[in-house]
């Protein structure tokens, strides 16, 4: 199943990456987890004929102190004119995971989502089991035939191959997609649900719970994010998976997706109520 962690993910990404609808404006919710670094190919040892050289070792005539260098003095900087002081921060406490697990819309895209991807898996299964038969009847046969003929059914067998990549990738492509788009409706409501829920307590100042070593009750409105979600967007439109390019047909107007406003949530202003 499309896993309501890479849901979660992916909201956090949105939330982190600045992509914020205009109800949230004045609004800074800090950023997601670092995103894990791509793991560095294992170096190819060197062959044992040619060992790596070692660098040469430093001569009596080296100097290990680096040079200095004369850098000009720090120019004395004026002082700027008196700005606007920001207000006494009143901070909240929310928890995104838990957040999505609770959300009607989020299952309900984790579950099309997740059986669009067992498809795919399936099909490219069976095709997989298909080319090992194809390949293994070839051996099989490769005595009985001429090479010209052993030649036309490997280039049979390498373009079947070829074009079922392509098809599988572009079915990977349309199924991104769909989650994309169906998870960006759920990202832009909940940005203003946690404004409209924030602004009710007179919260200026939002943080992810993950980020915080030690809060109290009365600080956390995961709980009531979540349950104003549910009544804001208990479900989303989801891509059909005839839509060749979901992304496409959502930017022209030709998918109908929800509002991005939410009803109920205050209108865009320089901040909360206090």
């Amino acid at each position: 199943m499309y896993r309501l962690s890479m849901l979660t993910a992916m909201i956090l990404s949105l939330l982190a990456g600045g992509v914020l609808p205009a109800s949230a404006q004045g609004y800074f919710i800090p950023g997601s987890p670092p995103a894990t670094q791509p793991a560095r190919p294992a170096p190819h040892p060197a062959p044992a004929s040619h060992p790596a050289p070692h660098p040469p070792a430093p001569t009596a005539d080296a100097d290990p102190t680096p040079a200095q260098v004369n850098l000009p003095p720090v120019p004395e900087l004026p002082a700027l004119p008196r700005s606007t002081t920001p207000p006494v921060a009143v901070i909240g406490v929310i928890g995104v995971p838990e957040v999505m697990r609770a959300s009607q819309a989020a299952q309900m895209v984790d579950k099309v989502i997740g059986e669009r991807r067992d498809r795919l898996n399936q099909d490219a299964q069976k095709e997989q089991a298909a080319w090992r038969d194809l390949q293994q009847q070839l051996a099989n046969q490769r005595s009985t035939m001429s090479p010209e003929q052993i030649r036309t059914k490997e280039r049979e067998l390498q373009e079947r191959i070829t074009s079922a990549q392509e098809r599988f990738r572009e079915r990977n492509r349309v199924i991104q997609e769909a989650a994309q788009v169906s998870v960006g409706q759920i990202e832009r409501t909940l940005v203003a649900v946690i404004r409209q829920v924030a602004d009710s307590h007179g919260m200026n100042l939002v943080l992810h719970r993950a980020q915080v070593a030690l809060n109290v009750n009365d600080f956390d409105i995961t709980e009531q994010v979540a349950e104003q979600l549910n009544k804001m967007l208990p479900s989303v439109t989801i891509p059909a998976e005839s839509d060749t390019h979901p992304l496409a047909s959502v930017n022209s107007g030709a998918m109908a997706v929800q509002p991005a406003s939410v009803a109920g949530a205050p209108a865009p202003g320089p901040g909360p109520r206090r």
